[in-house]
């Protein structure tokens, strides 16, 4: 499983031209899920992303959790964090999960993420043609590979 986490003052996610989600101060995560993930890389990368501390203290120091700031979470599912692109043009995204795979792991992701962080989560819907708007703070963007634990 791997995310794209972004430290946003403000994001919101579209579908058909209405907001589905939104949130101020807090993370968007991008979630993608590869078939051979499980729980475990579930309950890693949520208590990882609740933990993580990259919000600015009163010193203006990275310093700071999502908890600590009482921040949100905008999270979507997006299938092409797993993109190969070793060989030719095109991308491959054979690594990334089929939805009978995928969508039962996103949306216990979500639900651990909710319990986990007792914050607020709003989400895009799996599958929809999303339009993600976020205004990056810092800009503070971060990869996360639970198959990876750099």
């Amino acid at each position: 499983m791997r995310v794209l986490i972004q430290r946003a003052s403000e994001a919101s996610v579209k579908i058909d031209g209405e907001i589905h989600g939104e949130i101020n101060r807090g993370l968007v995560v991008l979630v993608g899920i590869e078939s051979e993930d499980t729980q475990d890389d579930i309950n890693w990368l949520v208590r990882k992303l609740i933990a993580l501390r990259i919000f600015n203290d009163e010193d203006g120091k990275m310093n700071d959790s999502i908890a600590d700031v009482n921040g949100e979470f905008l999270v979507i599912s997006q299938f092409t964090l797993h993109a190969s692109t070793k060989k030719g043009n095109r991308p491959s995204y054979i690594k990334s999960a089929r939805s009978e795979v995928a969508i039962p792991l996103y949306e216990e992701f979500i639900r651990i993420l909710r319990k986990e962080s007792d914050l607020k989560v709003s989400t895009g819907e799996f599958g929809a043609d999303m339009k993600v708007q976020l205004i990056n703070d810092g800009p503070v963007t971060i990869w996360i590979d639970s198959k990876n634990r750099e």
